[in-house]
């Protein structure tokens, strides 16, 4: 019998599903699982279930895989449910940026904050929270996992609305520890790191050498004064004024932020931002569809997949099954005094230790406190978005975007508010029939 079962919603994705099953089939301490693979789309959920059993059979992983287009055959007996979903992602989010842009407000990113952020919680809450209510009802022991965007806003909506462990994961630290390796030209794996704060918003408290515990902070500064100016100038404008650097990089970092949405200032010339390619996303995902199909009808090697990914799910349910110690660099959980002045039940990034088949929050101690000041005005905003997208409040929504750092015009905020309300409508049941 499977000694651990591990439901994957979202598995008929072609640029997570074949990763994250990686992962977990490479993972020793999860062979002979359960693997449970779910997806509302059964052309692509089969291919990559035929891809999955393949990797099972060649790589002697031992797991038991089914697969399903309904979650609640997959939920009983799950003792952590992987979550990464979304609906016409590049559609609905290049809607999210256009949007706003006839407001006169031009998003860097237009995912996790600003009024796409607002847009992309509404749409995914009532996905979220209906996998939620299903854990409540047929695994309600289970962790959930949560990789969808915005992490923070949805694992808040999780532990505020339902009785379900969850816990975010993002790769974004890794892309911090990546960017200060290049600087001080060393390998990333030198790199340590102490980050906290929001997810895409996180500031690194502590950088070290790995090997000789050397602060890497004075050798970071000195270097990035001659260093290449083109390099993410943001983060660099950010750790100046604000004293850390703020991770995972620009166009995240800069989402969150007053500085870089008015076309007048001429903010994305001068830090050299661009807009996101939905069409070239699209096109890798088109690539890597041609590539699962080849893979699932047994030709060619599937040896570049065991590379696995830089994603840490499997790792951290490895060590809950287990009960072994560990720590992770970054997860989204709520803050019980890890940060010490930010709010306890705030979802927030921060290192965290498993001990005793059980996760929780590293203390990192306070924030400097103008870097906290930013971060509390982004709980808040998550907190009336949250309230907006699971109760359908229109006030709780339009108080959201009206503290959010992007909007400065009231009349615009309701008319903008109106137009996203009504070009996802499809998408808001809690909002009901506009």
């Amino acid at each position: 019998m499977p000694t651990t079962k591990i439901a994957v919603i979202g598995a008929g994705s072609a640029s997570f599903g074949p990763g994250i099953i990686a992962d977990l089939l490479m993972t020793e301490g999860l062979k002979g699982s359960a693997l449970a693979l779910v997806d509302i789309n059964p052309e692509g959920l089969e291919l990559i279930a035929r891809l999955a059993r393949r990797m099972n059979a060649e790589w002697g992983a031992g797991c038991q895989i089914e697969a399903t287009t309904d979650r609640k055959e997959a939920l009983p007996g799950c003792e952590f449910v992987i979550v990464s979903v979304a609906v016409e992602r590049e559609k609905r989010w290049r809607m999210d940026f256009e949007i706003p842009l006839r407001y006169g407000i031009r998003q860097p990113l237009a995912e996790n904050g600003g009024p796409g952020g607002l847009a992309h919680t509404l749409r995914n809450i009532p996905i979220i929270m209906g996998i939620a209510r299903d854990m409540e009802s047929l695994c309600p022991g289970a962790l959930m996992v949560n990789f969808t965007n915005p992490v923070p806003r949805l694992c808040r909506a999780v532990s505020r609305y339902t009785g379900v462990s969850a816990i975010g994961l993002c790769h974004g630290i890794g892309m911090a520890q990546s960017s200060i390796a290049q600087v001080l030209n060393l390998p990333p794996e030198e790199v340590a790191l102490t980050a906290a704060g929001i997810n895409h918003f996180t500031w690194v408290l502590e950088a070290r050498r790995r090997s000789t515990g050397e602060d890497l902070y004075p050798p970071l500064r000195e270097k990035l004064r001659d260093y290449d100016p083109n390099f993410m100038p943001v983060t660099r404008r950010l750790m100046n004024l604000f004293g850390l650097w703020p991770s995972p990089s620009d166009d995240h970092v800069a989402e969150f932020l007053p500085y870089f949405h008015l076309e007048q200032t001429g903010a994305w010339e001068k830090y050299r931002m661009h807009r996101f390619d939905w069409d070239g996303s699209e096109r890798y995902r088109d690539r890597m569809w041609e590539k699962i199909r080849t893979w699932a009808d047994g030709k060619g090697s599937i040896d570049e997949l065991r590379r696995g990914t830089i994603e840490r799910a499997a790792q951290i349910i490895e060590a809950i099954v287990t009960g072994a110690e560990s720590r992770e660099l970054a997860v989204n959980i709520p803050n019980d005094g890890s940060v010490s002045n930010l709010p306890d039940w705030a979802c927030v990034e921060i290192p965290a230790r498993i001990h005793d088949r059980a996760i929780g929050g590293v203390k990192v101690g306070a924030l400097p406190e103008p870097i906290a000041e930013l971060c509390r005005r982004q709980i808040a905003i998550m907190e009336l978005v949250v309230e907006a997208g699971v109760t359908g409040s229109r006030q709780a929504a339009l108080q959201a975007l009206l503290l959010d750092p992007t909007i400065n015009d009231m009349d615009a905020a309701e008319k903008l508010l109106d137009d996203l309300l009504k070009a996802h409508a499809d998408l808001l049941p809690q909002f009901g029939p506009r």
